[in-house]
């Protein structure tokens, strides 16, 4: 069930953290990609959003097989670290080559930036919604 948790911790917190975070950026003018893109997306023809969605909860799986046993502080380090690298390194390397988009040192800082945000909403969903606290907080409950 924990594993279920984690795909719902990933998928949530992109909808909430990244996509609330490029939201905020978006109306300061920092980036012109608005949030929430709801354009047809994949042989699905699933609003992009939902699909950004669906991938995150995927990268919430291996996230919370690194943090769940993780003490506080490394609990916190390593959600910000790996949702910030993992996520954004594939999509520089593979997903936009693949679908044609540009990269640039602009795409690779707000990737990092995005998906630090993602990772740590993934890690506190994880504890506040689902109660799935690593071994190490549940000790000190």
């Amino acid at each position: 069930m924990q594993w279920a948790k984690a795909f719902a911790a990933g998928f949530l917190s992109t909808l909430v953290f990244h996509q609330g975070l490029l939201a905020i950026l978006h109306l300061l003018g920092v980036v012109p990609v608005a949030p929430y893109n709801l354009a047809a997306s994949g042989p699905l023809a699933v609003p992009a959003v939902l699909s950004l969605a669906f991938w995150g909860g995927l990268w919430g799986l291996p996230l919370w097989w690194l943090i769940r046993f993780k003490r506080p502080g490394l609990y916190w380090a390593v959600s910000l670290l790996f949702g910030a690298i993992a996520p954004t390194v594939v999509a520089m390397l593979l997903v936009f080559p693949l679908k044609g988009l540009p990269v640039s040192t602009t795409t690779w800082i707000g990737g990092l930036i995005l998906n630090a945000a993602w990772g740590l909403g993934v890690a506190l969903f994880m504890i506040v919604l689902f109660r799935n606290y690593p071994a190490s907080l549940r000790q000190m409950r």
